[in-house]
């Protein structure tokens, strides 16, 4: 009993160790696999390589030293057997010679004596592998029993006809404390208004899309959809009546037809291509050998950005939602793609609520309001022309951005001039 409590504590402790070695592990492998390219560009095969070799290094030894208990226990418990066995010979010898013990008594003790420990020793090479899988369980129910950040109320508010109302009350939030992303942001957009959000990197704009799909609570005030607080509500409805469309695209393993539907069978095959032909994804689609059956690979690999970009504009459309939220949906796609983007985006946004983020100013001049966000505040409000009358922020910003690209425009004229 002893032996086995020490080697209980000691070979659990390794078994934690191997077990986080090998996520280490399989952790740095993905990324470099999935970043092949990127570490080929800089040349860092070698280094990568070296740094593989340490973490697996590490993960030998951990394994070693799970072994080497392993070995000092298993033996162990042979020996107290083997010496329980000396000394029931050497007593039992003793009483047969003095005191009239007959040695048919002494050989059965001692069969018995074998048969005790046989089941012990079985016990014990079984209580190694039972140690590990013990280690490798307090992982698993650590990850399950972590408590959940985002509670679900007892009694969720589900709307009855959603309207797509969205009320920004005075919203706080901070992902670390004391470093506040969102200062006192208050923001309403009206059943079917068109709302585009713009500011610098940073200002806080993908921070209000994860607040408003409830990913984070917000740390002061609230945001309301058709008057239900996001917290009190369900978030499966919530969910379910916003679409989102990223700048950056993630398609599964699968066919194209089961990325657009995402495992929801009610859909019909006509509504998917249908939401295709509305975002022009279509005729790219229908050129694959297989059309929409074709495999997407792990990632969308084998697609340009540009046909992620519109198939996730597809898939976003399949579902129909009542709120569409864009987060630099156009900004990986060429010109032409974008302008037939652009005018099946006109379409699809009236009568539903829309929040716009944009970068490029020129995607957003339709909308029918702009809120301008600096420093996690909401700085100006108003119309594109508005905004520029103001000279404000977004005056600011609208100069920059022209200007950028009227030099990259003017480069090559003013290269060949010098020529």
């Amino acid at each position: 009993f002893i032996v086995t409590m020490i080697f209980r504590v000691k070979v659990r402790e390794t078994y934690r160790d191997v077990r986080t070695r090998l996520a280490r592990m399989n952790s740095y492998l993905n990324e470099n696999l999935t970043g092949m390219s990127t570490v080929q560009i800089m040349n860092r095969e070698e280094r990568n390589f070296a740094e593989f070799s340490a973490i697996n290094a590490g993960h030998r030894d951990a394994n070693l030293r799970s072994i080497f208990y392993y070995a000092v226990f298993y033996p162990t418990i042979e020996l107290i057997g083997a010496f329980a066995t000396g000394l029931i010979i050497w007593y039992g010898g003793r009483q047969v010679m003095w005191s009239g013990l007959k040695l048919g008594e002494l050989v059965a003790f001692l069969q018995y004596t074998q048969r005790f420990f046989r089941p012990i020793a079985d016990i014990s090479d079984k209580y190694n592998i039972l140690q590990s899988a013990m280690a490798s369980s307090e992982r698993i129910f650590d990850l399950l029993d972590a408590n959940i950040e985002l509670p679900e109320p007892a009694a969720p508010e589900r709307p009855e006809n959603l309207k797509g109302e969205i009320r920004f009350e005075h919203v706080e939030f901070s992902y670390k404390a004391g470093e506040p992303v969102l200062r006192d942001v208050s923001i309403t957009v009206a059943p079917g208004e068109k709302v585009a959000i713009v500011g610098a990197t940073g200002a806080g704009k993908t921070t209000i899309i994860n607040l408003l799909s409830r990913f984070y609570d917000v740390s002061g005030g609230r945001i309301l959809v058709d008057g239900i607080d996001v917290r009190e509500g369900d978030v499966k409805v919530l969910r379910r009546s916003i679409g989102v469309v990223l700048q950056d695209v993630f398609l599964f393993s699968g066919t194209i037809e089961d990325n657009l539907r995402l495992g929801d069978e009610s859909i019909s095959h006509e509504r998917i291509v249908t939401a295709a032909r509305q975002v022009h994804a279509h005729p790219f689609i229908e050129r694959l050998p297989e059309g929409y059956g074709s495999l997407v690979r792990e990632r969308g690999a084998g697609f340009s950005v540009g046909e992620k970009q519109l198939m996730s504009f597809a898939r976003c459309l399949t579902f129909d939602p009542h709120i569409l939220v864009l987060d630099e949906a156009t900004s990986s796609v060429d010109t032409e793609t974008e302008l037939l983007i652009q005018d099946a985006l006109r379409k699809l946004m009236a009568g539903r609520t829309s929040v716009v983020i944009a970068h490029r100013l020129s995607t957003i001049q339709d909308v029918d309001r702009i809120v301008v966000l600096h420093k996690g505040q909401v700085r100006e409000t108003g119309t594109h022309q508005e905004l520029l009358a103001q000279r404000g922020i977004y005056h600011r910003l609208y100069e920059l951005q022209y200007q950028s690209q009227e030099r990259v425009a003017g480069a090559p004229a003013q290269r060949a001039i010098a020529e």
